[in-house]
């Protein structure tokens, strides 16, 4: 085993690390605080590579794996977690969802638009009634001749005013039953595809959050993704991607919290010395750390399987449930170390603390994670 970055790799992570310090960083907290979503920013990424890293050259992308997509997430994360997280959303969820069952005409059409940020990515899952019970969906697609008809509305949706094309999945079944859901795909501007409430958050402030709403939105048999009825079990696939994702932004906020608070630590001088010389806060340094080594560990592992093309459900759920829960951890440490200082927006950790808690909720929250774990080691 080699636990080193390649060559190619750490190139990567320096790519990433710059282009989060020149076009990131100066705008963090206007952006947070004004709620801006930057597409500007997602189309430079876009032409840095990294709204394409793991689509394939013939398609414009960086053809490139998980373990460099994990180094770029990190990177961006650590400076600004929203651009982290729209940058993941484009990538796994909708970008990836063609790639993977997407037929060629579908994958020529609009991945080379998304690989480059020509277009930026949707993806329409969860509804107001239907978080984790993603099978009670109430938006329907009926047929329609050589079309299909949706009605409906998608909520918590990354990029639902300003994505440019969307794959939602809807039902064309029954309620409840896991083989009468559907991938569709539906471009901005297609009638009846409107944007509704952009969320006002917490956290992740500059990744947009909005509904996306349907009525008699129509649209060609030909956006169909798969077979009728697939959608559920796709959509479960590409979700396995994308807990490494989150787990690669978890390990972004918590690097970005924990570098934060070593370096207080060390600058904040009580009782003569600088408090990282008090047990209390290097124990709390030394805990922080070590929930960041093994959060990596697991992201790699994970990545290694999905690479290999491997199931790789049972240790994607593991490394996303570990490393956003070390990341509400770390942040909510580095406040502490902080002080009355971590609760202001001067320093970066009060940013990080709001930020952080997304992570065990989107995608799949924590207790997802565990009943998927748990139904693995119970099979």
């Amino acid at each position: 085993m080699n636990f080193d970055y390649t060559e190619t790799q750490q190139l990567i992570a320096e790519s990433a690390r710059d282009f989060a310090k020149q076009f990131i960083e100066p705008y963090v907290m206007e952006w947070d605080e004004k709620q801006i979503f930057p597409v500007d920013v997602l189309k430079k990424a876009g032409a840095f590579g990294f709204m394409g890293i793991l689509v394939p050259e013939q398609y414009g992308g960086s053809g490139f794996g998980y373990h460099e997509y994990i180094a770029v997430l990190n990177e961006i994360s650590m400076v600004d977690p929203s651009i982290g997280l729209s940058i993941a959303a484009h990538n796994s969820l909708c970008t990836n969802h063609i790639l993977t069952f997407g037929n060629d005409e579908q994958k020529a059409k609009w991945i080379p638009k998304l690989a480059s940020a020509e277009w930026i990515g949707a993806w329409g899952l969860t509804e107001h009634n239907t978080g984790s019970d993603a099978g009670g969906m109430s938006t329907t697609a009926v047929k329609d001749g050589d079309h299909w008809i949706i009605n409906g509305a998608k909520n918590f949706i990354t990029h639902g005013k300003s994505g440019d094309i969307a794959v939602v999945i809807v039902r064309t079944g029954e309620k409840g039953d896991s083989r009468g859901i559907t991938a569709f795909v539906v471009e901005r501007g297609t009638p009846g595809f409107t944007s509704g409430k952009k969320e006002d958050k917490l956290g992740m402030r500059a990744s947009e959050t909005a509904e996306m709403v349907f009525t008699d939105c129509r649209i060609p048999d030909a956006n169909r993704l798969g077979p009728i009825g697939d959608g559920f079990i796709q959509s479960m696939k590409i979700l396995d991607g994308g807990r490494i994702s989150i787990g690669a932004l978890s390990l972004g906020v918590a690097n970005g919290a924990y570098k934060a608070a070593l370096k207080y630590s060390k600058e904040r001088v009580q009782f003569g010395k600088p408090i990282s010389q008090f047990q209390g806060i290097s124990f709390k340094l030394a805990e922080m750390a070590t929930d960041i080594e093994a959060s990596e560990l697991l992201l790699h592992k994970a990545a290694f399987e999905k690479n290999a093309g491997r199931s790789m459900t049972k240790i994607g759920a593991m490394c996303k449930m570990f490393a956003s829960e070390a990341c509400v951890r770390i942040a909510n440490e580095a406040v502490q170390i902080h002080g009355g200082y971590g609760y202001i927006k001067d320093f970066p950790v009060e940013k990080f603390y709001r930020d952080a808690k997304l992570c065990t909720i989107g995608e799949g929250t924590t207790e997802i994670q565990k009943v998927v774990i748990s139904r693995h080691l119970l099979k």
